[in-house]
């Protein structure tokens, strides 16, 4: 793993830097349908993540954010996993940047009482699936969610976990 990559929450000072990070990723890289207008979150962090509780973190490599990993509260002792991304130059085990997040995020969700977490993704990102589920993510229908849980439009795979 990375010595040089440190975890830190994002506010909006990191919008600009987010959406550089993330849309590039969704629509060169995967290919995604999505454009900022699908996604007026990124535009403002601190309302959408973090005013009800919820939270939005960034691994960085110096001054350079590598990657992100954020989290809706939704009340009911549940949340939505959101905006998991990591540059693709720092990807995999070496790096370990993508475990560093989600571990952070588990913390993060123990700590403030949150016993379920939910996500959304696309099908044809099956790195992602193989993460969530080596992770001890479970596969649910989209009828498993509960209606509290803010669908994304580009979804059509969906995960649970229970800590």
């Amino acid at each position: 793993m990375s010595t040089n990559i440190t975890i830190e929450p994002l506010n909006n000072a990191y919008c600009e830097q987010i959406v550089n990070l993330i849309l590039p990723i969704q629509q060169i890289e995967f290919n995604v349908p999505v454009t900022l207008a699908d996604q007026p979150d990124l535009l403002d962090i601190e309302t959408n993540y973090l005013q009800d509780g919820g939270n939005f973190l960034g691994a960085k490599h110096g001054d350079e954010l590598v990657g992100t990993i954020a989290l809706i509260n939704t009340g009911h002792k549940a949340s939505a996993l959101r905006k998991m991304f990591v540059k693709k130059e720092f990807r995999g085990k070496e790096h370990g940047i993508a475990q560093l997040l989600l571990d952070n995020l588990i913390e993060f969700c123990s700590a403030n009482s949150i016993t379920d977490i939910y996500l959304g993704t696309v099908s044809m990102l099956k790195a992602a699936h193989r993460f969530y589920e080596k992770n001890g993510f479970t596969k649910i229908s989209a009828d498993a969610l509960p209606p509290y849980f803010p669908r994304m439009k580009a979804d059509d795979v969906f995960y649970h976990f229970h800590i």
